[in-house]
């Protein structure tokens, strides 16, 4: 299977899973930005429940923008705010600590331009898992390709229906299991036993 997709931020279960299983990865770095997507956004499980994580972006006034233009607004510090909400959440899993010092770059180098953070965090999530996924990149947006299985949709963390597998986590017995969260829920629960999961997982 050769897939396309987009580079996101901290990637759903389901990104992972499809990119795991594919022969083939492409991201797709041609397109025009847009708002309320997994581009600068993933969610995790915190104390209250599924919680959303956003990165503040600094948009053009043009139409349309593309999305490897798209700076992170700095005046923010959501850096600090999105690793306290990763501590609060997930302090207690049985892997955070296990990771924390690989993910703790992502929150303390300041980057420009929002799409190369989400390359610089897959990199660091493959070390994680312990895998290597070699990919290319489009050099130019076609709205629809008969040469890949186009994952692109998954970017819209609503249209997202995938169900994964259940797992424990850290505060299932409030709210039971929440599916495809960030990619970080499963790593800080289930440690290097993701690459299996991930793999086992029907799309």
């Amino acid at each position: 299977m050769n897939i396309i997709l987009h580079p996101t931020y901290f990637p759903s279960i389901s990104q992972y899973a499809a990119m795991l299983q594919a022969e083939t990865i492409t991201f797709e770095v041609e397109d025009n930005f847009q708002k309320q997507t997994n581009r600068n956004r993933m969610y995790i499980y915190g104390p209250n429940g599924a919680q959303l994580l956003n990165i503040p972006v600094n948009r053009s006034n043009a139409k349309h923008q593309k999305y490897k233009d798209v700076k992170l607004d700095t005046t923010f510090d959501w850096q600090k705010n999105h690793f306290k909400s990763l501590e609060t959440a997930y302090r207690t899993s049985p892997f955070f600590e296990f990771f924390e010092h690989d993910l703790q770059p992502v929150f303390e180098k300041k980057h420009t331009y929002m799409m190369d953070l989400n390359f610089e965090i897959f990199e660091i999530i493959n070390e994680c898992l312990g895998v290597e996924l070699p990919f290319s990149k489009t050099e130019e947006y076609f709205q629809e390709s008969n040469d890949y299985a186009d994952f692109r949709p998954l970017v819209n963390g609503k249209k997202d229906t995938f169900i994964n597998e259940s797992y424990t986590q850290v505060f299932d017995d409030k709210f039971g299991f929440i599916p495809n969260l960030s990619i970080l829920d499963l790593l800080f629960n289930e440690g290097r036993y993701a690459k299996d999961y991930l793999l086992k997982q029907k799309l």
